[in-house]
């Protein structure tokens, strides 16, 4: 159930709240869902966004909660992700030139 869930919340954020962030260059993933929590972390140009914390607020929490009542609360996530350090890492060992 609980996958079925973090299905239908991916499906929210790729449907109705990707379109709404593309025009700003970015977009929005789901990075886990624990005790009833989803954690969202911004990606493309919407991760280094000031503003991060007031979309989540005002337009992705809506979206989320609004089409998945279990869901009690939408928190940013901050953590770097695991694309970001596999690159960094490969950059590091000189696997990627500039």
């Amino acid at each position: 159930e609980e996958k079925d869930l973090e299905e239908k919340i991916r499906k929210i954020l790729k449907e109705q709240v990707d379109p709404v962030l593309i025009e700003h260059f970015g977009g929005a993933e789901l990075s886990r869902y624990e005790e009833g929590i989803a954690y969202i972390r911004m990606t493309g140009a919407c991760a280094q966004c000031p503003s991060a914390q007031e979309t989540l607020e005002n337009i992705i929490r809506d979206f989320v909660m609004g089409g998945c009542p279990e869901v009690k609360d939408v928190q940013l996530d901050t953590s770097v992700s695991q694309d970001l350090l596999d690159m960094a890492r490969k950059i590091l060992n000189g696997e990627i030139k500039d």
